[in-house]
């Protein structure tokens, strides 16, 4: 680990009188974090509200939060108690046993070979998507939207074995915006405000939260008329048993399945927007793209079987994660007393560390804030100090569903540029909305135009 001189306390903002720094990380928790990190270092004294933080920025600081002593760190500061009406006691904020036990359930749905069997499904629906782009003959879209539109379909169909109808898709995706905002919100708050006041900020939250939960039970409904059956993740929550036999109870079943509906498709449908909006603004780049595309695949369909012929693919899914990290902070708790960066920091702390930061950090990245995917060219990522790329987290809870999105995005994506080319205006800057994750601010507006076959 890196060394300093041992200090009462890190350097940091000055904190405000009952609201610490609060108001500034509000405003803009991504400049917050980068003005942090340029004014005082890799570890940053934090007043929220009544809550002592501290931001760190250095990849040996990371390890140690996320992995060397991970035991130390949990998950379960007090942001999260504003989304345990949406996400419980799931794999997201569960701890200890209980979570490894979730994660030790869950994890072969999304072995490699189960991962590689959804291939031809995620394709499916994306053809089927471009299909209905070609009949509805527009010219302008909110590409945003129609991905995260995808995303769902292919996350119930692929991993809980259901099919959503146009409505049901359509009224989820405005539960979960509203969710989200709210979810923005609460984050920003120094204090908790009960959820049974009628505001109408509470009342749209709890909407959100009934209708997401009306999906999980539909599609345990489907399951039961089924009588079970399938290899699909909703049926091994229900299936599953622990050591005195018992069955998982259904409040449990719904937040996990909740968790991984919206983790599932939440994060890819935001690479993806963010990656058009990049080769939108980098068309040098899409040519290329475009080109080795055509070169392996020709004019049929993309598969699961081309990905290792298309390395310029991955470096750009890659280099986007990089820019937009969907997972833009992290946070911790630390259970007892510690020390990072020679700085003694006292239990329950809470511990930021920014991946939008560290990916924009011109120790470890040349030239940061251009988009080059080609920087990822010749092994780059095994030349990183571990930790300083960290678009799924790390350690043991690293994102169970990396190697899911990382295929997902980039099948979806040979799929769109195949048939389609995207572009903006030159310049055009859309702005990114942190809630928990890094949506773009007012969706992501495109021209839209099929490409001409060879």
């Amino acid at each position: 680990m890196l060394k300093v001189a041992v200090a009462k306390a890190p350097p940091g903002p000055k904190p405000r009188l009952f609201v610490g720094n609060l108001l500034e990380f509000g405003k803009d928790p991504l400049a917050f974090f980068t003005e942090c990190a340029q004014r005082y270092g890799d570890v940053v004294s934090l007043k929220l509200g009544g809550w002592p933080a501290i931001f760190i920025n250095h990849p040996d600081h990371f390890d140690y939060v996320l992995l060397e002593n991970s035991k130390n760190f949990i998950k379960h500061s007090f942001f999260w108690r504003h989304v345990t009406a949406i996400f419980g006691e799931g794999l997201l904020t569960n701890e200890g046993a209980p979570w490894l036990r979730q994660r030790r359930l869950m994890q072969p749905a999304f072995h490699r070979e189960r991962v590689a069997g959804y291939g031809k499904t995620m394709v499916d629906f994306a053809e089927r998507m471009l299909d209905d782009w070609d009949a509805e003959r527009k010219t302008r879209r909110d590409v945003h939207q129609d991905m995260m539109h995808l995303t769902m379909e292919i996350a119930t169909k692929t991993l809980f074995g259901a099919d959503l109808s146009d409505q049901a898709a359509a009224e989820i995706g405005k539960a979960f915006d509203d969710a989200i905002v709210e979810i923005a919100v609460r984050f920003r708050r120094p204090v908790k405000i009960p959820r049974w006041l009628p505001l109408p900020s509470n009342r749209r939250y709890a909407r959100a939260v009934a209708r997401l939960d009306r999906l999980v039970y539909d599609m345990l409904e489907q399951k039961r008329k089924a009588n079970g059956g399938g290899d699909d993740l909703l049926t091994m929550l229900t299936e599953a048993r622990d050591e005195d036999g018992s069955a998982m109870d259904l409040k449990q079943i719904r937040a996990e399945a909740v968790t991984i509906f919206l983790a599932g498709h939440e994060t890819t449908a935001i690479t993806l927007s963010w990656t058009f909006h990049l080769l939108a603004q980098n068309p040098e780049v899409e040519e290329r793209l475009v080109r080795e595309l055509r070169d392996a695949v020709g004019d049929r369909r993309v598969a699961m079987a081309d990905l290792p012929r298309l390395p310029m693919l991955a470096n750009v899914v890659n280099e986007s994660m990089r820019l937009f990290p969907p997972a833009y902070a992290i946070g911790r708790e630390a259970i007892e007393d510690c020390e990072i960066g020679g700085y003694p920091i006292p239990a329950k702390t809470t511990i930021f560390l920014s991946p939008w930061v560290s990916h924009r950090d011109a120790r470890w990245f040349k030239d940061p804030l251009a988009f080059k995917p080609e920087r990822w060219e010749n092994d780059f990522a095994k030349k990183l100090p571990r930790f300083a790329y960290v678009p799924f987290g790390g350690g043991p809870r690293v994102c169970i569903g990396n190697s899911f999105a990382l295929m997902e995005g980039a099948l979806v994506l040979a799929s769109v540029l195949r048939r389609y080319r995207l572009t903006q205006p030159k310049g055009l800057k859309i702005e990114p909305f942190a809630s928990i994750t890094l949506r773009p601010a007012g969706g992501m507006p495109m021209s839209v135009e099929q490409r001409s076959q060879r």
